[in-house]
């Protein structure tokens, strides 16, 4: 099951304090983690196989990847053999979100739509097949970097929820790693033994998500403050200070 069958110090501490401080695990969860076969996804899987086999909370886990159809290159089989040597079941979820990303792409963000269709493959999925949560492998910087999107592009303040209960299926969806930075993440993941499984996509690289990463990386570099400074306004509190909402008025 990798190189060493335990999670080292850090990276137990800062998912227990996820789970415990946000609820994310309960007794009898029946959870479906979203495996892309990317490293992020592969070390939750990794993670949590190891926390299940002492955590004192009785939970059953199992992966599934969604297959958005643009290419046969996808090695799902890859996929499903490292889940195999994890012991972890894994379901590979046929779809043709690629169909609807190239029918959409002249009008709507592609990773959008893509996102959108992935997460209901995967949620519609766990309610169908008995599971009563998803957990999906968002980091610190991928909360960052979503944060910042939502006040830059589409206006709002909003950060990524830690837990979410999606009414409409059932489902609760959890983030037990957004105590772990991008770079926690590919330290931790060398020392598993898996490989990514790269899934094809013709608009991977140039999109808004890249552009805001790179924004965080170049003002880290001139103040260390800004990523603590970024987490910090994530969170409610009483230092949070808006504008009033827009008053209007109605004209007779």
């Amino acid at each position: 099951m990798g190189k060493k069958n335990h999670l080292p110090k850090q990276y137990h501490t800062k998912i227990w304090r996820a789970i415990y401080e946000f609820g994310l695990i309960e007794p009898d969860d029946r959870i479906l983690v979203g495996l892309s076969g990317g490293k992020d996804s592969l070390f939750l899987t990794y993670a949590l196989k190891i926390i299940q086999s002492y955590s004192a909370i009785p939970f059953t886990f199992e992966a599934a990847t969604v297959d958005i159809g643009f290419s046969d290159l996808f090695d799902t089989a890859r996929i499903e053999e490292q889940c195999a040597s994890l012991g972890v079941g894994c379901h590979i979820i046929g779809t043709h979100i690629a169909d609807i990303i190239e029918e959409r792409r002249e009008d709507e963000n592609p990773c959008a739509v893509c996102s959108y269709f992935r997460r209901a493959a995967l949620n519609r999925y766990a309610s169908e097949h008995g599971f009563n949560k998803v957990a999906l492998a968002h980091h610190q910087d991928d909360a960052m970097e979503t944060f910042l999107m939502n006040i830059l592009y589409s206006g709002r303040v909003y950060a990524l929820p830690w837990k979410t209960y999606l009414s409409r299926t059932g489902i609760t969806v959890i983030r037990p790693m957004m105590y772990l930075s991008e770079k926690d993440v590919v330290k931790g993941f060398k020392r598993t033994g898996l490989e990514v499984v790269e899934a094809f996509c013709p608009y991977s690289g140039n999109t808004t998500r890249a552009k805001v990463k790179q924004l965080i990386l170049d003002l880290a570099k001139e103040n260390r403050k800004v990523r603590p400074n970024l987490a910090a306004a994530m969170r409610d509190g009483d230092d949070v200070e808006l504008w009033p909402p827009i008053v209007r008025h109605n004209r007779s």
